[in-house]
């Protein structure tokens, strides 16, 4: 029997792309699952921005970034 491993390299590349799109999305899943309660650690990290930004235009601001960081990984 074929190890994973060969399987994956047997498939046409970007088959071998959506796999490894999808450990990507698997490892975020497990991450997500086992981080446990939330901390609010954060709470107050962007106090100096209020004076730039409204508080939905910070939220907004905050989705930017955060898309960003997403795709930078891919």
């Amino acid at each position: 029997m074929k190890t994973l491993e060969e399987k994956i390299r047997e498939l046409p590349s970007e088959y071998q792309q959506e796999v490894e799109d999808f450990v990507d999305f698997l490892k975020t899943k497990e991450i997500k699952s086992t981080k446990g309660q939330f901390t609010f650690s954060w709470a107050g990290a962007l106090k100096d921005m209020r004076d730039q930004y409204s508080s939905v235009e910070l939220q907004h601001k905050i989705l930017e970034w955060w898309d960003e960081d997403v795709l930078d990984r891919h």
